[in-house]
């Protein structure tokens, strides 16, 4: 299995955003998008980026209650799942593999928040670790820098050194 990573730094939220952006430019149909990160690290600011980058023209919020939202007005569509409520169980039972399989859902690129709770990976992804480093106090994110590290796993066809922020 083919492996490339690259680390980036992220100054702001507006950073993660555009990171989003390039990789909504970037990626081709059927890229799964595994995305990691404690609470406020911005997994769901980069899928907002990821849909502009797509063309997106409706608002993208978080699916914590919904599970998934689905978007079709890009250039591709995007599939955006949060798991964060959800036990291994049922994480199985939503058959995940329809959307990056593409056999009944048109492909596009699936974004899911909170991927290390799946039972099992698909067989090529980018997988999207986003964190802190505490460099001043906890009540000034400003302070925070943010992180990045893209892992991409498989046959996923893109050069990760291309993406800009």
């Amino acid at each position: 299995m083919k492996s490339q990573e690259v680390f980036l730094s992220l100054g702001n939220a507006a950073a993660t955003y555009n990171l989003g952006k390039s990789l909504g430019k970037f990626l081709p149909a059927g890229s799964v998008i595994l995305l990691e990160g404690n609470l406020g690290t911005g997994k769901t600011t980069l899928v907002q980026g990821i849909g502009i980058g797509l063309g997106i023209t409706e608002t993208i919020d978080s699916p914590t209650f919904t599970l998934i939202n689905e978007y079709f007005s890009g250039k591709i569509p995007l599939y955006h799942f949060d798991l964060y409520r959800l036990e291994s169980s049922e994480i199985e039972a939503l058959n995940l593999e329809i959307y990056w399989e593409g056999l009944e859902v048109p492909l596009g690129i699936v974004a899911i928040e909170w991927a290390e709770k799946l039972v099992y990976y698909p067989p090529d992804f980018l997988q999207v670790c986003l964190s802190f480093s505490n460099v001043g106090n906890n009540f000034d994110q400003t302070l925070h820098g943010r992180h990045a590290k893209l892992t991409s796993m498989g046959k996923l066809d893109i050069d990760l050194n291309l993406i800009r922020i």
